[in-house]
């Protein structure tokens, strides 16, 4: 009896897989995409819950709010999603993909390899704006947008745009563009920012044009005025130097060989007039190596400062405008991150990050934090990445406040006036903060656009071109007089 019941089951079940299956099959009903939806459905990537989480079409390589839109660029496609949803707006092909403009005048400019030309995108709608056949290079900027393109390998033209606009601002001649200066954002003669892991490096998005730029080719650093075009400099290192481009002067970087040791000197110099204008010696800003003290690396920094190691060990933060110690380190006290405003350094102890302004002794904030913890600075947030529990926090930078505490593994791929997005694999999520987040200096919503600076040859390197070179625009956050 149990036998005949038994087969009577199967048989039943049989029957009705054998109807799903032709009900699917003539389009009167077919259950399987809801149950494949469920079986494919993805784990949340972090706690608390996020406001969206979606899978991308391949891991992503850089990801950059452009106003109301997240742009995800991928190894041979690039996607934009709508920041209140996550839904997908557009998509298309492409190997390479920047973000240039602000919050109001965002676009995304995206080319082949090895192809000449790019195309500017609406970050909305994905329709091209602006299409170009000939550029070898570009560069984005939340202010500007700079193409190179050559005639001949030696006879070659740098354009500046308005992120949206028509026609170039101005032009100007450079005698080739070297090897390697080719597609979006092609390294420059500048800084080499601080990194972690799980942090991504363009976490911060387009930053607003600096002043000056040191474009290298042939060995030699050509020094471009950013807001006329002019060309300041044509400068060939000498057989012990580097030369770098920071906070609108020419560094001159020595190290030199004596004793078994490397000895360091840094000049900055005026590029519209070729003078040296300041001079500090015996910090190194680690752009040697052991062998022989050969200079391959730019000095370590952001926009306008630098960083270096003093004598006795310290790590120190200097004004490339004016040589001046913005902050000097206790010792065993290790820099994690730093812009123009802020450091944050990993305490002695290491159990803590400790927070300070760099026109202030005392500490603005200190949170606890692992040894292994990383930090990022960004115009919006302080974000810290911990490990052992994993965590990820955003900051207001001033003041230490939380505005986002999740309990992940995932990395912090971009961060914007409103949230960040997050990643793990091909998922990603936006998570809104909890408070009103920080604001870049200067006027909201402006695109950072540069105001005149010394002399009115160009922008002020200040921490967004507003407030002077040496800050003297700005109130000091701490409270103290510059």
């Amino acid at each position: 009896m149990a036998k005949g019941s038994g087969r009577g089951v199967r048989n039943v079940l049989l029957l009705a897989l054998v109807a799903v299956v032709v009900l699917a099959a003539t389009g009167v009903w077919n259950p399987f995409p809801g149950v494949w939806d469920w079986v494919d459905r993805s784990e949340p990537i972090a706690e608390p819950d996020v406001v969206w989480q979606q899978r991308v079409g391949g891991t992503p390589k850089t990801v950059t709010f452009a106003g109301d839109t997240v742009v995800v660029e991928q190894r041979t496609r690039v996607e934009a999603r709508a920041l209140t949803t996550g839904g997908q707006l557009w998509e298309r092909k492409a190997d390479w993909a920047a973000v240039a403009g602000g919050e109001r005048d965002a676009v995304v400019v995206v080319g082949k390899l090895l192809v000449k030309g790019y195309e500017v995108l609406d970050p909305t709608t994905g329709v091209t704006r602006r299409r170009d056949d000939d550029a070898v290079a570009v560069w984005t900027y939340r202010n500007l947008l700079l193409d190179a393109r050559c005639t001949e390998p030696t006879d070659c033209t740098l354009s500046a745009w308005d992120p949206r606009g028509t026609t170039p601002l101005w032009t100007a001649f450079l005698p080739g563009v070297g090897s390697g200066l080719f597609a979006d954002n092609p390294g420059l003669r500048g800084t080499r920012r601080l990194t972690a892991s799980r942090l991504d490096e363009g976490i911060a998005g387009p930053e607003a044009v600096p002043p000056l730029l040191g474009f290298p080719v042939d060995g030699r650093v050509h020094v471009v005025d950013t807001a006329t075009g002019s060309v300041l400099q044509n400068v060939e290192p000498g057989r012990e130097e580097r030369l770098s481009v920071v906070g609108g002067r020419l560094l001159r970087i020595t190290a030199r060989s004596e004793d078994g040791s490397c000895y360091f000197a840094i000049s900055g110099v005026d590029p519209a007039t070729g003078q040296q204008v300041w001079h500090r010696a015996g910090i190194n800003l680690r752009t040697a190596d052991s062998a022989g003290c050969v200079q391959r690396e730019d000095p370590q920094g952001a926009r306008n400062v630098l960083i270096g190691v003093a004598p006795d060990g310290r790590e120190a933060v200097l004004d490339g405008y004016d040589g001046r110690l913005l902050w000097v380190g206790a010792e065993r006290e290790r820099l994690v991150a730093v812009d123009d405003r802020y450091a944050l350094a990993r305490a002695a102890d290491q159990r803590s990050i400790v927070a300070r302004a760099l026109t202030a002794e005392r500490a603005l904030w200190t949170r606890p934090a692992g040894a292994k913890a990383g930090a990022v600075l960004t115009p919006y947030a302080a974000v810290v990445a911990d490990e052992k529990p994993n965590r990820l926090v955003a900051l207001d930078p001033r003041t230490g406040r939380e505005l986002a505490l999740l309990r992940t593994s995932a990395n912090a791929l971009a961060v914007g006036p409103s949230g960040m997005i997050i990643g793990e694999g091909r998922e990603i999520a936006y998570v809104r903060f909890g408070g009103v987040a920080g604001t870049p200096p200067g006027r909201p919503g402006d695109g950072g656009a540069p105001t005149t600076g010394p002399g009115g040859t160009g922008p002020t390197p200040g921490a967004d071109g507003s407030c002077g070179p040496k800050r003297e625009s700005c109130p000091d956050p701490a409270g103290n007089e510059g």
